[in-house]
């Protein structure tokens, strides 16, 4: 991934595009895996081990380590920020800037490799210039582990009292009782297809490999989508044995290889930027793919005839946290960002531009007032069945559960995708 180091101003945001979500494993497990992250971290240079999964608010959820600084001082006038597109929008982010006297610079991130190699950029990681990272959960744990960032103090961030039980210590942001940042929003790839061209539309992820699309398929082109692959196999053929698509043997690897060579026939784009997916369907150019909520409402705004459905058996996606980056050079300008953008008025703005949803239930009342029934289209009303339906983004490894280590680790899935995307 392309690992541009400018930044862009408020007035002068870079129009990229997200990424390619956390999973359901309770913290008993996490801590359970521990020591195989330190292994792999004391082989790789890293400090800092974390568990793959998704926290399930047990007692660490109900914790609040005072990691980090004791308190937030007066704004040093500069934020700089590594983001997906919009976590920042002007919209909510210039009454910041406003109050605080912290003037936002952003950077936009295309995927989540981006967002690591952005923090690695100048040699030593830490972040260098960089003060938060949005980071998905196939990203988190590898900024954790490699030391590219520090421990914040949940006691500075009052809405973290509010937010969902399980977004409060998940174990993508939250290692041995230490907070490596907060949870903001979270959400579900989707299938998009034009209505128009496709009838009757598709309900089930089968539609992405079937030969009579051929042409007019797009896809995200991130190893992150060998998981959708295998979650489909998960459904599609039970007897592979896959339980979580983020983890997966040799065989099970293999046969989702298998099946990504030969949907290469069939796609069209394999999109770098979300918006390029999104001008492929605007164009005329691809009628069905894998992509973001966002998109689909920036095309129904533009009046393409797309729509978007979850099938039955759910989706993979993902859970961000605003994370502290060890060199941040403004802490507490980040500190305040933190502070004001988990508030509910500003969740529930967030989570409307990009149509994801808050971890504060308290931005539902919000949401509905800005765009009535929002609450429930996004699903803040009933959160955990919701939650259940997603398999959230995380960092594969080779230990993967029951006392085994022959789970194929990121870097196979990173040469895998090279070789099924040419």
């Amino acid at each position: 991934m392309p690992a541009g180091a400018g930044c862009s101003s408020s007035g002068e945001r870079i129009m990229r595009s997200r990424r390619n979500p956390n999973e359901r494993r309770i913290m008993t497990q996490a801590r359970k895996r521990y020591l195989a992250w330190a292994v792999v971290a004391l082989l790789t240079g890293a400090l800092a081990v974390a568990a793959a999964g998704c926290g399930g608010g047990g007692k660490s959820s109900k914790s609040k380590p005072t990691s980090g600084q004791a308190s937030i001082g007066k704004g040093e006038g500069a934020l700089n920020l590594i983001e997906w597109p919009y976590y920042s929008d002007p919209k909510f982010a210039k009454k910041f800037e406003q109050r605080s006297g912290c003037k936002i610079h952003r950077k936009d991130a295309g995927s989540s490799n981006q967002m690591v190699s952005l923090m690695r950029t100048g040699g030593g990681g830490g972040g260098g210039q960089w003060d938060l990272v949005s980071a998905s959960g196939d990203a988190s744990l590898r900024l954790i582990r490699g030391g590219d960032v520090k421990p914040v103090n949940i006691n500075l961030i009052p809405s973290w009292n509010d937010f969902i039980p399980i977004f409060k210590s998940p174990a993508h942001n939250t290692v041995d009782g230490k907070h490596y940042g907060v949870s903001l929003q979270w959400g579900p790839n989707v299938l998009l297809y034009n209505a128009t061209k496709i009838k009757p539309g598709p309900t089930s992820w089968a539609a992405l490999y079937d030969p009579k699309y051929k042409g007019q398929i797009t896809i995200p082109n991130n190893p992150i989508q060998i998981a959708d692959a295998a979650f489909y196999l998960q459904h599609s053929q039970p007897d592979l044995g896959i339980k979580d698509p983020y983890e997966l043997n040799k065989k099970q690897f293999d046969a989702t290889i298998a099946l990504l060579k030969n949907q290469r026939k069939l796609v069209k784009l394999y999109w770098n930027y979300d918006t390029d997916g999104r001008a492929a369907f605007a164009n005329g150019d691809v009628s069905l793919g894998a992509i973001w909520p966002v998109d689909t409402l920036a095309l129904q705004a533009k009046g393409v005839p797309v729509k978007e459905v979850i099938p039955a058996v759910g989706a993979t996606g993902w859970a961000d946290t605003w994370m502290l980056a060890k060199k941040a050079p403004h802490p507490n300008c980040a500190y305040l960002w933190m502070k004001y953008v988990t508030t509910p008025q500003v969740e529930a703005q967030q989570a409307l531009i990009f149509g994801e949803t808050p971890v504060n239930p308290k931005a539902c009342p919000f949401m509905n007032k800005i765009e009535a029934g929002s609450c429930a289209k996004y699903h803040l009303n009933e959160p955990l069945n919701y939650y259940n339906t997603i398999k959230f983004w995380k960092t594969p490894i080779p230990d993967c559960g029951g006392g085994k280590n022959d789970c194929m680790n990121y870097n196979a899935w990173q040469t895998a995708w090279t070789q099924v995307t040419g």
